[in-house]
């Protein structure tokens, strides 16, 4: 059987990327930098890791950082993970996009109305959009900018993300038994946790449970919440 390897240019276009991307998820340590070889010659990349680049890069594309492909990299490799660990993880990431989407739609009605009343000419003393830029009253005569409208869906517009930083998780175990806790409190929409990372990331909606609350229930059985963000 053929093995694959490849220079770091050839790996760069079999991936999609380019070079720098390449040394760029190595000092990230998402992926490993082939020893050099003994005397002249280049470092050559494995097949598998112009696959883990490929990987990183479309998780990229829909959305995840680097540190959530790194998670699911790690899931692919975890022979005890199941699918539902990676549909948690992309419901939450769902939850964010859906989230930024009715932002940028309230910020592009906003700005839709600035220009629609902007005069288009004249000193800036009569420019509608540097006065609205300028101003926090926007009720003040002359002042033609709207507050952004209140999103329709109450809920979807309320819905949090937090990261709690575990210690205490010994296996993928833990994990899951800590994923089970957090799924059942009212309010919560969406679990993941990660034993590599020692992570709970909870989806979750802040007028039917606090972040004290969430952090009681995963300390319950032991373990402690010792960061958030």
């Amino acid at each position: 059987m053929k093995i694959e390897e490849y220079t770091i240019g050839k790996a760069a276009s079999a991936a999609g990327v380019g070079i720098e991307t390449i040394r760029f998820y190595e000092r990230q340590q998402l992926i490993e930098q082939p020893p050099k070889p003994l005397g002249t010659g280049a470092r050559l990349y494995s097949g598998d890791t112009v696959r883990r680049i490929r990987f990183i890069k479309e998780a990229q594309e829909i959305g995840f950082s680097l540190r959530e492909a790194k998670e699911l990299l790690a899931l692919r490799t975890d022979p005890s993970a199941d699918c539902a660990e990676v549909r948690d993880l992309a419901t939450i990431k769902l939850a964010d996009v859906h989230q930024k989407i009715r932002r940028l739609q309230a910020i592009g009605a906003a700005l839709e109305r600035l220009v629609a009343t902007c005069p288009g000419c004249g000193g800036l003393e009569a420019c509608t959009i540097m006065d609205a830029l300028t101003s926090s009253d926007s009720a003040r005569p002359g002042h033609s900018c709207e507050p952004v409208p209140k999103q329709t869906d109450e809920r979807a517009s309320t819905m949090k993300t937090t990261t709690f930083t575990i210690e205490g998780l010994r296996c993928n175990a833990c994990a899951e038994k800590v994923k089970q806790l957090v799924e059942k409190v009212p309010g919560v929409s969406a679990v993941s946790v990660s034993f590599e990372n020692r992570q709970a990331r909870i989806l979750y909606e802040p007028n039917a449970v606090t972040e004290d609350a969430l952090a009681a229930r995963i300390e319950k059985p032991g373990y402690r919440v010792v960061e958030r963000r």
